[in-house]
């Protein structure tokens, strides 16, 4: 059972999964704002042109643009609500992630400045590539 516990852990805690559930949150928060617009504002414009009179829709309710207006601003506001909470979860949780491990050594340099020239070379090289001067060693 603690095997399994782990690799589950493992599993979840994986960039990719975390990413694909945000992904998967914002889309349904992303469609209410598509579903607003469609039904705040092309419905009822169809349904003018339709019948010549806006109130004729489907569900028999009557379209005023303040209506339309609020209520697709408080789609936004909850979309924007939902991306700011997800934020501050994907943040949190990458800082606990980070929490246990220790900073990677900085690797070892490969390359080093010619005297003459200031052009990167390879540690190793005895002569500049760009200026071919003799290299004194280090």
């Amino acid at each position: 059972m603690k095997k399994f516990i782990e690799e589950f852990k493992k599993f979840a805690l994986r960039g990719n999964v975390i990413d694909l559930a945000v992904g998967v949150i914002i889309g349904g928060a992303f469609t209410s704002i598509v579903n607003a617009v469609s039904n705040d504002y092309i419905k009822p414009l169809l349904a003018f042109i339709m019948t010549g009179n806006p109130g004729n829709l489907p569900d028999e309710t009557a379209w005023t643009f303040g209506g339309a207006c609020a209520d697709f601003g408080t789609t936004i506001i909850n979309f924007l609500i939902t991306a700011l909470v997800l934020f501050v979860i994907v943040k949190l949780f990458n800082k606990l992630s980070t929490l246990g491990k220790k900073p990677a050594a900085p690797a070892a340099p490969t390359t080093r400045k010619c005297p003459y020239c200031l052009s990167e070379i390879p540690i190793a090289a005895t002569r500049c590539a760009h200026c071919t001067s003799e290299l004194p060693k280090e």
